[in-house]
């Protein structure tokens, strides 16, 4: 569809500019007195102003199809895209649909990299991969200095793939439910795992959280000249109870494990303190398969912008 007009598309902006020159003149003419008002010359100057434009001049639209031009490029919010937090939200969604990247120095001079992606909104499913990247040494200095924060060997690029969901869960019985898949060529070993969560609400400020959770480890061995390899797996079963003060941003845990590798249960006990803001500090005590006990305690920073 094409429109005309016998004024010309540039005649239209003009008018209006007359138009509301017009009406400023109007309202300063009621307001000013006469006294103070323009001598005819300025306004001869204004008519000579407005009647500059006429007829004949060019149509800077002639020969452009309106229907085809693309008028949703107007229909910006002007708030926006001046708004931080909005550009965040979008950056954020952007690596939601792509690749996700992550890249964090070893203290033996590696990297770790991880990659992940998001392939189904649904059920938050997600494939990645963790990886150890080494550097090759570019100096005999460089190279002593790799091998002595190794043990005397270079240190070797390592990596693992994994896929992950989390599903609802079954009514009153659990909330979420979490399976994780995760496989390394290079180590020959693979894991396959599901968490069954249930979150309890015990008073205003305070909440228990019981999870389940169930693991089948697969390690295998390289064949070697006389010896075939073969592949083992370990069946394990993990209960963690959690309780949280969301008001002192303290949480309490308390939880036991039990492997084919062992004949009793593993039980551990720990907590974590929220100091201040992006700041934790954390501690744990349990039991190992050889009897002694393990103590850690740990202090954490988390940040995002």
């Amino acid at each position: 569809m094409e429109f005309s007009t016998g004024f010309g598309w540039t005649r239209l902006p003009v008018l209006a500019a007359a138009f509301i020159l017009s009406s400023v003149l109007t309202a300063t003419a009621q307001i000013i007195p006469p006294t103070a008002a323009a001598p005819d010359d300025e306004a001869t100057e204004v008519t000579e102003a407005t009647e500059t434009a006429d007829v004949n001049d060019p149509d800077v639209l002639k020969g452009i199809d309106v229907d085809k031009l693309d008028w949703s490029q107007l229909a910006v919010d002007a708030g926006t895209g001046i708004d931080p937090m909005a550009a965040k939200k979008r950056a954020q969604a952007a690596a939601r649909n792509g690749l996700d990247w992550s890249s964090n120095p070893n203290a033996n001079g590696s990297s770790a990299v991880t990659v992940k992606q998001s392939v189904f909104s649904f059920w938050d499913t997600r494939i990645g991969a963790d990886m150890t990247v080494t550097s090759e040494p570019r100096t005999m200095s460089e190279l002593l200095a790799q091998k002595a924060t190794n043990g005397g060997s270079l240190p070797q690029s390592s990596g693992s793939a994994w896929a992950a969901a989390t599903a609802p869960g079954a009514g009153s019985l659990w909330d979420k439910t979490a399976v994780e898949a995760r496989i390394d060529p290079g180590a020959e070993q693979s894991k396959i795992g599901a968490s069954l969560t249930k979150s309890v609400p015990l008073s205003g400020d305070t909440s228990l959280t019981l999870q389940n959770g169930y693991s089948v480890n697969q390690q295998g061995t390289t064949a070697v000249p006389g010896i075939g390899g073969h592949v083992t797996r370990n069946y394990e079963t993990d209960q963690t109870a959690k309780v949280t003060l969301t008001d002192t941003g303290t949480s309490i845990t308390a939880g036991q494990t039990l492997s084919t590798t062992d004949d009793k249960w593993l039980r551990r006990f720990g907590a974590e303190q929220k100091l201040f803001d992006n700041v934790t500090v954390s501690g744990s005590v349990g039991e190992t398969s050889q009897g002694a006990i393990n103590k850690s305690v740990t202090a954490g920073f988390k940040k995002s912008w």
